[in-house]
């Protein structure tokens, strides 16, 4: 079984709004609540199935490059992508889903193919959730 994270967390704003700040402006904001990353397009054409955002990945210390691939974009439902990160695979998954007018549930959840699920999961575990309380206050606090 591959390894998997998974993330849930209520942002006080509505549907519309979340899924843009997450998927829309997707490469903007990502490296603000995860400093580690580094990302940009080669072109400025919109986010969508098919995109390839370029990646620099800094968490191990020694920059990796690598690339996601836009393989879900549904608006206000969800937004996946398959991580290269050298010769390393991931695969991304966040849905939307509307509590109320003003709330929303995101959950994230991210599949490591090429670790063991016995691995120890604190530092990544650590990482994500430090990640998801900055994404949560930015939003909250720009939307």
């Amino acid at each position: 079984m591959p390894l998997r994270f998974e993330s849930l967390q209520v942002i006080d704003r509505p549907i519309d709004k979340v899924f843009y700040f997450y998927a829309v402006e997707h490469v903007r904001n990502h490296p603000r609540w995860d400093s580690d990353i580094e990302l940009w397009l080669d072109s400025d054409g919109p986010v969508d199935v098919g995109t390839i955002i370029h990646r620099r990945n800094k968490r191990s210390g020694t920059p990796v490059e690598g690339t996601m691939e836009v393989v879900e974009f549904e608006p206000n439902r969800a937004f996946a992508v398959v991580i290269h990160d050298g010769p390393a695979v991931m695969r991304g998954r966040t849905t939307f889903e509307a509590i109320s007018d003003n709330q929303t549930k995101i959950t994230t959840m991210i599949d490591i193919p090429g670790m063991d699920e016995n691995t120890d999961k604190t530092f990544l575990n650590s990482r994500l959730e430090h990640s998801a309380q900055i994404r949560k206050r930015l939003m909250e606090s720009e939307i």
